[in-house]
């Protein structure tokens, strides 16, 4: 883990130096891309660190961290991009200003009934499986799956997330990269406020933003390895 706010700017420049020239090389704005940076695990200082370092988007895992670290890095966007369960759903609802975790059932239904009493509708990601290993819709669910979640009071569907299986090498990992910009092109043809690519972690982000992502979610490249 990193040990200083110092340590974490040059992370923080290297990690966007690399999404720039990756951004180059698939003719891309940078810009375009946003880079969400994922604090499981670690103390809310860093988190704070990150916010103040210039990193306006932060990523989440658990509920209980997101409410401590949404209290002590004021000012960030805070993605949940942990699995949406039922018994805590309602939390997500309060806390999250993006859900990248979203399908169709129970935990997603409680979600949203949450956030349209608040008068909110929080922007969630429809998260696909397209290794089987993961959670998530399988691809050829992912239709009937958006249709569903647009019809929820409180959630607005804005795009896909997917994680591919553990790369040994970040070129494994671009192949599902393609096949999930592919759905969701073809799913926009139905739904054209489906714009979002979450996909690309510290170990492939590169490849990711080549083939498409608008989001990356970066954790260790950014934070060092977390603590056991």
């Amino acid at each position: 883990m990193i040990e200083s706010p110092e340590e974490l700017r040059a992370n923080l420049r290297d990690v966007r130096d690399a999404v720039t020239a990756a951004a180059a090389r698939a003719g891309r704005d940078p810009a375009d891309v946003t880079l969400i940076g994922v604090t499981k695990t670690l103390p809310a200082r860093v988190a704070s660190w990150a916010v103040e370092a210039g990193l306006t988007d932060l990523g989440e895992n658990y509920v209980q961290e997101l409410a401590e670290k949404r209290a002590a890095a004021a000012g960030a966007r805070w993605h949940f991009i942990g699995r949406l369960q039922s018994r805590t759903a309602n939390r997500v609802a309060d806390l999250a200003d993006v859900v990248h975790s979203a399908v169709p059932g129970r935990a997603l239904e409680r979600l949203a009934r949450r956030a349209a009493a608040q008068g909110r509708s929080i922007p969630v990601l429809l998260q696909v499986d397209e290794s089987g290993v993961h959670e998530g819709v399988a691809p050829d669910e992912s239709p009937n799956a958006v249709d569903e979640i647009g019809g929820l009071e409180g959630v607005e569907p804005v795009g896909l997330m997917s994680r591919p299986p553990q790369p040994d090498d970040p070129e494994d990992s671009r192949p599902y990269f393609r096949r999930l910009r592919s759905l969701r092109d073809d799913l926009r043809k139905r739904v054209p406020e489906l714009r979002e690519l979450s996909m690309g972690m510290s170990l492939d982000y590169e490849i990711a933003v080549e083939e498409g992502a608008t989001m990356c979610r970066v954790g260790t490249a950014l934070f060092g390895p977390r603590p056991v």
